[in-house]
């Protein structure tokens, strides 16, 4: 077993792009502020459905398919997390209605799907031609993880293309509910809900440029790859407003990002070395004996990065607030 059936794959995608679709109804449908309850049940909804898709994948095609999905999910999902801020970032700036987020985040996960989707076609295509592309991976990841740990955010990097959109696109200065064009004095204008769409699709395609080269370095298969990264959306728009008072707490987060993404870098560093060796390297041939990393200890290593981040931050920041409550 290993491998899956291409009907299955069919039916998987289509059951899965069904529940995204009903979501998005829903939330056109009903736009509101969803109480903690309310997320906290989607959420559990959502994750215990790719546990139930991970069990199912061990009885259609076995381990390996199941613990390469399990992976994979939880590497999207620990890089899903990182969105976040920069999703709070944008709704602050765009003063969107907290009313209408819900709406504005669900597009921008499509948005991700789409343009998920394209760079999961185009990997493929890459990898099947190129297998020395994982060198360029590794070492892009390697880079992004020093930049998510050392570098500078740079809130206000997308201004001069939403300048452009402006000169091109007439927007108007008030939102009008949910819609994305309304009439002032007589003027059809677009609202600022077409600048947020923008901005987190612009968002989405950066964000998907680290996380499928680094989910390529868990499996190689399009299909785990793709439903990965389903199963990592869902749930982010709840994930959102669940944990959206407590993100400015998790100040260690993006170390244990920068953690994964360097060691899926060297990860697929040393799968570069085994699939496509550099022989008129001298001492090259010594590389090739470092062994692969397997799957679990990947899994063990995104779990244990992740949790000591988030327990480190957790940890110091009450302490923090400790030190702030006791009088001097």
């Amino acid at each position: 077993m290993g491998e899956l059936h291409l009907g299955f794959e069919i039916v998987a995608l289509v059951v899965l792009c069904a529940i995204l679709l009903a979501d998005l109804l829903l939330v056109i449908k009903r736009p509101h502020l969803p109480s903690m309850k309310e997320c906290a049940g989607w959420i559990g909804f959502y994750v215990g459905l790719a546990l139930v898709f991970a069990v199912v994948l061990f009885f259609v095609g076995g381990s390996k398919p199941s613990s390469e999905f399990l992976t994979g999910w939880l590497l999207e999902y620990s890089l899903s997390i990182d969105n976040l801020f920069v999703f709070i970032l944008i709704m602050a700036k765009f003063g969107v209605p907290r009313k209408y987020q819900q709406e504005a985040l669900m597009v921008g996960i499509i948005i991700a799907l789409i343009a998920r989707g394209l760079f999961i076609l185009a990997g493929s295509v890459i990898i099947e031609h190129f297998v020395g592309v994982f060198y360029l991976f590794g070492l892009f990841l390697l880079y992004t993880a020093w930049k998510q740990a050392f570098g500078d955010e740079d809130d206000d990097a997308e201004s001069p293309i939403m300048r452009l959109v402006r000169r091109v696109i007439p927007v108007s200065e008030e939102y009008d509910g949910n819609k994305i064009r309304t009439v002032v004095d007589g003027k059809k204008l677009f609202t600022p809900m077409l600048l947020v769409f923008i901005t987190l699709g612009i968002t989405d395609v950066m964000f998907a440029l680290d996380s499928i080269p680094a989910i390529f370095g868990v499996t190689r298969n399009p299909f785990l790859v793709f439903t990965a990264n389903i199963f990592a959306l869902m749930g982010l728009r709840q994930l959102y407003f669940l944990l959206g008072g407590m993100l400015d707490r998790l100040a260690y987060l993006h170390y244990g990002i920068a953690a994964i993404l360097g060691f899926i870098g060297v990860k697929l560093l040393i799968h570069a070395i085994h699939e496509a060796p550099l022989g008129f390297i001298p001492g090259f041939d010594t590389l090739a004996k470092i062994p692969e990393v397997p799957i679990w200890l990947s899994l063990s290593f995104i779990v244990v990065a992740m949790g000591v981040a988030i327990i480190a931050s957790l940890v110091v920041a009450r302490k923090k607030e400790g030190e702030e409550i006791t009088p001097k």
